[in-house]
């Protein structure tokens, strides 16, 4: 079986090709792809050749891991069954053309423990499409709980991962300031505050989450901590980072990095969506038929509009 698949031949070189599929064993589901998300992070860095050395990194590849699609196939020994509405965090299917992170495709094959089912409520109301953003919203929820004791006070940035780690810090109780610079990224619906770092003169936040990317982002992090307060890394950063010492010294400043996500961030923010206490409304923005991949990238890398945009495989071949 044959795939179609975005493919990065090279830094700014994309294309929709035909891949071979690996073929299913026991533990994998073979899933019918309908809509996958572009990231605005990793994606980019993978598209603009800006990726620092990585696990597996070499081109071609199939981008990916916000996939949400039908099982067609489940192997006998999973829990699943054909037409079961699922998120697939990305596969490694595409035989010699390597998946980082393989779920930009029209059809996956992957293994059953990688793979979550919709949440019922998402499907009730039509809103499948929303799972392609379970991925952000556990790594949200991760990184939130790395900064913890107590709940991050202040986010930088208000693109799509910023407003779920402020989504996921009000569902626990919290009520975050976020930074944004960009006047077309300040709503927030009156949520939560929304302001600039100019605006905002407070210089006793107890955690910081970051999500940026800024590589030179920390000494003016650091200036804003009261004493033995956090920074939390969440964001994916191609160039070194770097701080000045004796200012980091006097407030005792902790740092903290929050790495990849874990099943058990992904089940946390699956019983959030389920209960209502967060909500997935609002962040797809942009949507694209996945023959039209190659100006979806271009619009999800450069329109500071979108949010999140995803691809629609519905009507690919």
């Amino acid at each position: 079986m044959h795939t179609l698949a975005v493919v990065i031949e090279a830094p700014e070189a994309l294309t929709l090709q035909y891949l071979p599929l690996n073929e299913a064993g026991e533990d994998d589901l073979l899933v019918q792809v309908a809509y996958s998300g572009i990231s605005t992070g990793t994606e980019r860095l993978l598209w603009s050749g800006r990726m620092p050395p990585f696990p597996g990194l070499a081109y071609p590849l199939v981008p990916g891991y916000e996939s949400v699609g039908t099982v067609l196939r489940a192997g006998p020994a999973t829990s699943f069954k054909a037409g079961e509405q699922v998120f697939v965090p990305g596969a490694r299917c595409f035989g010699e053309v390597r998946g980082l992170f393989g779920g930009a495709a029209s059809h996956l094959v992957t293994a059953a423990a990688r793979v979550a089912r919709i949440p019922t409520s998402l499907e009730q109301q039509g809103q499948q499409e929303q799972g392609v953003l379970l991925a952000l919203a556990a790594t949200a929820w991760h990184a939130v709980m790395v900064g913890a004791p107590g709940l991050p006070d202040l986010v930088i940035g208000h693109g799509v991962l910023g407003r779920l780690v402020a989504r996921v810090i009000q569902a626990l109780g919290g009520e975050p300031t976020v930074w944004e610079s960009n006047p077309q990224r300040s709503d927030a619906g009156g949520a939560y505050r929304v302001t600039t770092p100019e605006e905002d003169a407070r210089k006793d936040y107890r955690c910081i989450v970051d999500v940026s990317g800024d590589d030179q982002i920390l000494d003016s992090l650091v200036m804003r901590l009261g004493r033995g307060g956090s920074v939390v890394l969440a964001g994916f950063y191609a160039g070194r980072l770097g701080f000045s010492f004796p200012p980091a010294f006097m407030r005792e400043v902790n740092l903290r990095i929050a790495a990849e996500w874990v099943q058990s961030d992904l089940q946390a923010v699956l019983d959030l969506v389920a209960d209502g206490r967060l909500s997935l409304d609002g962040l797809i923005t942009h949507r694209e038929p996945a023959q039209h991949a190659g100006n979806a990238y271009r619009t999800a890398f450069s329109d500071p509009r979108c949010l999140k945009m995803i691809l629609d495989w519905r009507a690919a071949a």
